[in-house]
């Protein structure tokens, strides 16, 4: 270690810890001194912690007895158990660029499943009783329309894959404000309008009290019936009970979930059991301790030069 080398005292609270670890000691400068680390809350001095990189979930045990905390790095997108905490005396920062590659592959995954009918052909390899060069009907993404709901980093990411495959893509952003490569852009209040031109739906949003519950039967009511809801963003964005009553009538093709209200989802829950939903169990994008460490670390590098970090969290906003 030279003269000119820095160092910074870091908590480590996480289901991850031994990989952040590991990912962070290749780092020369600054040195991130990794004081603790472990994934139990209990065991953290909330007298003397200042910096961590922690789950959301395992923070917000401890956050509100933190009372030298500066800066938590979130190693998470979603950050609604810290919302929730009293203490909000502290910089957030969240997770952007990295999910990116494992949301394409996800979203296209199943617009694809669905668009050239997959379960149908899978299905006709086992009908008995009538001949098996009986195609089922299928179609293509080509001429179709992709609504993105939450217009940010992670939607940006679908954008080219979406013109390589000639959909049109329109958004749903709370500003409602025009953004390159949308065809058309609709703010929250006009999400009616939206999903109606919409063959496929994918929601990016965050989980504000905007959000909560904002696909509901008024919304399903004014869906297409071939469309098909992918839900990647929060649990919160849907009225289960709506949803189920829409697939019923109906409404609406299929739905992808991939995050819930409650996780894990329980056993007993309907959906799983639901002829017309997927559930994936929340790994449409999950994070990547190298990936999660490199975000980390240059925002440590921004820390001590005094330089406003990177993707910090607006708790009036709730994103």
């Amino acid at each position: 270690m030279t003269d000119t080398t820095t160092s910074l005292d870091v908590v480590i609270l996480s289901n991850e810890f031994a990989a952040y670890a590991d990912a962070l000691c290749q780092y020369e400068n600054p040195v991130l001194n990794i004081v603790q680390a472990t994934d139990k809350p209990e065991q953290i001095d909330t007298c003397s912690v200042e910096i961590m990189l922690a789950d959301p979930s395992l923070a917000a045990e401890i956050v509100d007895k933190c009372d030298n905390l500066q800066w938590i790095q979130s190693g998470w997108a979603g950050n609604t158990p810290l919302i929730n905490a009293n203490n909000q005396a502290y910089t957030l920062t969240g997770v952007k660029g990295v999910f990116g590659k494992q949301m394409r592959e996800y979203v296209f995954s199943y617009l694809l499943h669905f668009a050239r009918n997959v379960g149908g052909f899978q299905a006709a390899q086992c009908y008995e009783g009538q001949p098996k060069w009986c195609k089922p009907e299928f179609g293509y993404l080509a001429g179709k329309t992709l609504g993105i709901c939450g217009a940010g980093s992670i939607a940006s990411s679908l954008l080219d894959v979406a013109q390589v495959f000639d959909m049109q893509v329109i958004g749903l952003r709370n500003s409602g404000k025009a953004k390159p490569g949308y065809k058309a852009m609709f703010s929250a209040e006009q999400i009616g309008e939206f999903v109606a031109q919409s063959d496929y739906i994918v929601n990016l949003l965050p989980d504000t009290p905007d959000t909560h519950n904002i696909f509901d039967k008024s919304v399903f009511a004014t869906m297409r019936p071939h469309c098909v809801l992918i839900n990647a963003g929060r649990g919160s964005a849907i009225n289960d009970q709506d949803l189920i009553e829409a697939l019923n009538h109906d409404q609406l093709r299929g739905a992808v979930l991939d995050v819930f209200d409650k996780e894990p989802l329980p056993d007993h829950h309907p959906f799983w059991h639901h002829k017309k939903i997927v559930v994936t169990q929340h790994t449409a994008a999950e994070s990547d301790a190298a990936d999660i460490a490199a975000l980390f670390h240059e925002n440590a590098k921004r820390y001590i030069n005094g330089d406003p970090l990177n993707y910090q969290f607006d708790f009036n906003k709730g994103y």
